[in-house]
């Protein structure tokens, strides 16, 4: 699999794809693939890389797992393809979106924009088997994904990590707070954000205020 991660990337992360858990989750990941409908498509499943590139990142926005459900996932967190109806948890964050910053709601769910202007959109667990939810979870993914977020803690500064809910917050244990900005808040999914842990958050203000304090461009969400 790591043959279809970009030079930047394959670069800083070359260490894990050699280790004996990335082999077993190749593996996995291949064989379910070949016998199971799984998301997003095969050559989709590192798009959050070929996106973002290292040096232009950012923003890292962390996820659980892909949208199990027919032609939702395309490998960005969060993000559907074009012409997909808008998952709750998508249609909280644009309303957040809003409420933050008055953008105009949008029709399309496809974050590739936020992508290629730095946001690296990143599920802890990069595959799912259809209809299953978690399904892929405890083979290997989180161990790689930890790597991801220690790697770029460590090779980057100034980057805005933004932890929505608490399996995206057990990843702050690996981004160095001096360094980085870490905004947390409840899940957008309904059950948290009509708990009143999600909206009202202005992470999309706050990030682009700590981007443009520290001399970097702001994000256009």
């Amino acid at each position: 699999m790591d043959k279809q991660f970009p030079a930047d990337w394959k670069n800083l992360l070359q260490l894990e794809f050699e280790k004996p858990y990335f082999k077993d989750l190749t593996s996995f990941v291949k064989d379910e693939y070949q016998n199971c409908t799984c998301y997003p498509n095969f050559e989709n499943i590192f798009e959050a890389f070929n996106l973002c590139s290292l040096e232009q990142l950012k923003v890292v926005i962390i996820g659980q797992d892909p949208y199990h459900g027919k032609n939702q996932a395309h490998g960005l967190c969060f993000s559907v393809n074009e012409g997909v109806s808008h998952p709750p948890s998508l249609a909280n964050i644009f309303k957040e979106l809003q409420n933050d910053i008055e953008n105009i709601y949008p029709v399309s769910g496809n974050l590739s924009h936020w992508a290629n202007q730095g946001v690296l959109l990143l599920n802890a667990t990069l595959t799912v088997r259809e209809f299953e939810p978690g399904s892929h979870q405890k083979k290997g993914w989180e161990q790689f994904t930890d790597a991801v977020i220690t790697a770029i803690s460590n090779e980057k500064e100034h980057v805005v990590f933004l932890l929505w809910g608490g399996f995206a917050k057990k990843k702050g244990k690996h981004i160095n707070k001096n360094k980085h900005f870490i905004l947390e808040s409840g899940h957008p999914s309904p059950l948290s954000a009509n708990r009143g842990f999600w909206f009202g958050n202005n992470h999309f203000s706050k990030a682009n205020f700590y981007l443009k304090s520290n001399n970097l461009k702001p994000i256009n969400w």
